[in-house]
């Protein structure tokens, strides 16, 4: 929020587990963030996981700073 009222753009990135979640925190601030929700669990991927991870959602993640039609 602070981010976007400075005139910056901003989202954030989740993993599908947190779909709700998001959709509930945003609601309750009165929000709807541009967000990309990736493939679940996380927590236990190896680097080179995350980097493909990162790699098939780049086009979502950058169109989270670069286009605001999102």
């Amino acid at each position: 929020m602070d981010l976007e009222s400075r005139g910056l753009p901003s989202g954030f990135i989740a993993s599908r587990e947190f779909i709700d979640a998001a959709a509930a925190q945003g609601k309750s601030l009165g929000i709807s963030p541009a967000s990309v929700f990736v493939a679940h669990p996380i927590q236990d991927r190896t680097d080179a996981e995350m980097a493909q991870l990162a790699q098939s959602s780049i086009e979502s993640i950058t169109a989270l700073i670069c286009d605001k039609s999102m």
